[in-house]
């Protein structure tokens, strides 16, 4: 156990504590984000979120940040744990920092996303009582205003949301999309969002004579700086799902025609993380990411875990 380290709520005047650690982190595959946006990480009074930090005295022994992503979701993220004190059961205290405030908050669940390389925080997530849900991999269509579609796409909300309830894709990813409220998160997608989202982001709904073959949602757009100081427009969409290939053409030229149309610069797609959907989108011209994310969670409600089974 790591006596004597305090876990209290981290503020700005930490950042050269936290910076020390995670700046040299994940060096081969492009480093840690958390120096980059600490300061603007950190919540403010009103906010429904709190960041957590194990506080060792002269150096800073971890971090994490939990925040609500709906009435009852609460969403893990940023668990980074300095080196010098690993194993001495520090990512379990703050996981349960992170349970108490949640369940405190009116969380039954909670999820945290896993990169699938990182095999040390997938099994503090396990040793934390947390269980497997899904997985998922993104796809990057490019900006195109003139990509082909096979089929016509409307932005019919309801016959969208319709097409989720009933697919694969749905089961698989057990009813989880980006969130709106957080970058890099997942919460549960109900009709009431695909309504909002169809009035203030966009909707697709592929439409056959035979019915709706395919759904997406684009659930936000933001600037992020790139590495050479510049700056990038990212469109996401939280959910994809088709009947097939040319279904997957379809829905991607959307996508693509959707990006171009609101000066996006690159694009980030949600997809089941299976054979035929990863397969599908590669086949209908999208390019994919290397490698899949996992999903994990705990039943809050009743201290036990989500099972992914």
């Amino acid at each position: 156990m790591a006596l004597g380290i305090e876990i209290r709520r981290a503020t700005h005047d930490d950042y050269e504590g936290v910076r020390s650690f995670t700046e040299d982190l994940w060096a081969d595959r492009g480093g840690d984000y958390i120096p980059e946006i600490y300061h603007e990480w950190l919540e403010d009074d009103d906010e429904p979120k709190k960041t957590f930090l194990a506080d060792a005295g002269d150096e800073v022994a971890g971090i994490v940040q939990a925040a609500m992503v709906s009435p009852d979701e609460a969403w893990f993220q940023g668990m980074r744990i300095n080196p010098d004190y690993r194993r001495r059961g520090l990512s379990g205290r703050l996981n349960e920092a992170c349970f108490e405030w949640a369940r405190e908050r009116g969380a039954t669940v909670g999820r945290v996303m896993i990169f699938s390389w990182n095999a040390a925080s997938l099994g503090a997530a396990r040793t934390s009582g947390m269980e497997p849900i899904t997985e998922f991999r993104f796809a990057h269509p490019e900006p195109d205003p003139d990509r082909r579609r096979p089929d016509r796409v409307s932005s019919d909300p309801a016959a969208a949301w319709r097409y989720w309830t009933h697919s694969d894709a749905r089961e698989h990813l057990r009813g989880l999309g980006l969130a709106p409220e957080e970058t890099w998160a997942v919460r549960e997608l109900d009709r009431e969002d695909f309504e909002r989202f169809a009035d203030e982001t966009a909707v697709f709904a592929v439409a056959r004579e035979s019915g709706t073959a395919g759904a997406s949602v684009r659930i936000r757009s933001d600037d992020r700086e790139t590495d050479d100081g510049g700056t990038e427009t990212w469109a996401e969409y939280g959910v994809a799902a088709w009947d097939d290939v040319d279904a997957a053409r379809s829905l991607f030229g959307a996508i693509a025609r959707d990006a171009a149309e609101i000066g996006a610069d690159r694009t980030r797609v949600v997809l089941p993380e299976t054979a035929e959907y990863v397969s599908d989108a590669s086949y209908a011209g999208a390019p994919i990411a290397e490698e899949p994310d996992f999903v994990l969670g705990i039943d809050l409600a009743s201290g036990g875990g989500e099972s992914g089974e």
